[in-house]
């Protein structure tokens, strides 16, 4: 809590010196051999890593799954292929919610 509005002309100097030395000194730099040399430096998270491993499993995936194509074939040329209407419907909704809040 703060009594009174009285500031001291003193610090005030020295936090504006302190705060213009900390703007002029550059980020990832360190003083070798009496030299300043920068650093470059990358800081990934483990999501980043995990994340790239999701997509090369996905990528590793085939974009057409054989097995349930031919089954589908053999179902249709039988004409014991059935439409769920319900699940399509249902698929299609979540779809969508999915997309508006996405």
């Amino acid at each position: 809590m703060k009594i009174t509005d009285i500031v001291d002309p003193a610090s005030q100097r020295i936090q504006q010196y302190q705060q213009s030395e900390n703007m002029n000194k550059p980020l990832g730099v360190k003083p070798v051999g009496g030299h300043l040399v920068t650093e470059d430096k990358v800081n990934l998270s483990t999501k980043s890593g995990d994340m790239q491993l999701a997509q090369n499993a996905i990528a590793a995936l085939p974009d057409i799954r054989e097995e349930k194509v031919q089954e589908l074939k053999i179902q249709i040329e039988k004409g014991t292929y059935q439409i769920n209407s319900s699940a399509i419907a249902d698929k299609m909704v979540k779809e969508s919610i999915i997309d508006l809040f996405a």
